[in-house]
């Protein structure tokens, strides 16, 4: 099923959308038919070009190039991080300090395709954090990644005993519900199920801040939180007071 494009600009050289969580950035590397925002804008534009990509279960923006030249100005600006990539995120108790970096090579697991770990042999990976909210369990945070590692904010924060809130690979549960907040408060239906208020890690893409590839102008693009994590953010508000 195809799923509407968000697009937050547009111009002969470059496409800055916001993408939906549960929808991949680029194809597949083992089912290739898999819906995919790439191929998406393959069937509605003559050329497009990957420069950097966002995890399936992760919102907000990301950035395409139309022209080979500016996918090649684009991916130079990625690889000297001179980008900048802002994330909200909401993690599992509340990290200290309150401000801080993660500094841990990260690495592929060992056994497990697909996921990564913190190893002395892997790439180096940074990650700047700043709590904007605290709760009595849980906080909101707004990263900036410093590199572009895969699944990089995921694992650090993980790392330091604070995994992104509902993170199936790697944090302890897969999905967030209002009963884990509500406790006693909440009515159960017996007759219902009770769906969760997220099901994809907590995490979103709210800022990215570019040379556009032609002009050299600096170019700066924000999101705002998708509903579930507004939703999750509400109740943690009303329910999970310091």
């Amino acid at each position: 099923m195809k799923q509407a494009i968000n697009i937050i600009y547009e111009d002969s050289s470059l496409l800055i959308l916001n993408k939906p969580s549960g929808l991949l950035s680029i194809p597949d590397r083992y089912d290739p038919e898999r819906p995919n925002l790439y191929q998406e804008l393959k069937n509605r534009y003559e050329e497009i070009f990957i420069v950097h990509r966002l995890d399936k279960g992760t919102s907000g923006l990301i950035c395409y190039a139309r022209t080979p030249e500016a996918h090649r100005h684009l991916s130079q600006q990625f690889e000297q991080r001179v980008v900048q990539k802002i994330y909200l995120a909401v993690v599992e108790g509340i990290p200290s300090p309150a401000e801080g970096a993660i500094e841990h090579a990260l690495g592929s697991h060992p056994t497990k395709v697909g996921k990564m770990v913190v190893s002395n042999k892997g790439k180096a990976a940074y990650t700047i954090y700043k709590l904007l909210e605290t709760f009595r369990s849980y906080a909101l945070a707004e990263v900036e990644i410093q590199t572009g590692r895969t699944h990089q904010i995921r694992v650090h924060f993980s790392a330091i005993g604070h995994s992104v809130l509902s993170d199936p690979m790697y944090s302890r549960k897969e999905a967030f519900f209002l009963s884990e907040i509500k406790g006693r408060k909440y009515n159960r239906n017996r007759e219902r199920e009770e769906r969760p208020l997220l099901s994809r890690p907590a995490l979103h893409a709210s800022l990215l801040t570019i040379k556009h590839p032609n002009s050299g102008e600096e170019m700066t693009f924000e999101a705002p939180l998708p509903k579930d994590m507004r939703a999750s953010l509400n109740q943690l508000r009303k329910w999970n007071k310091p």
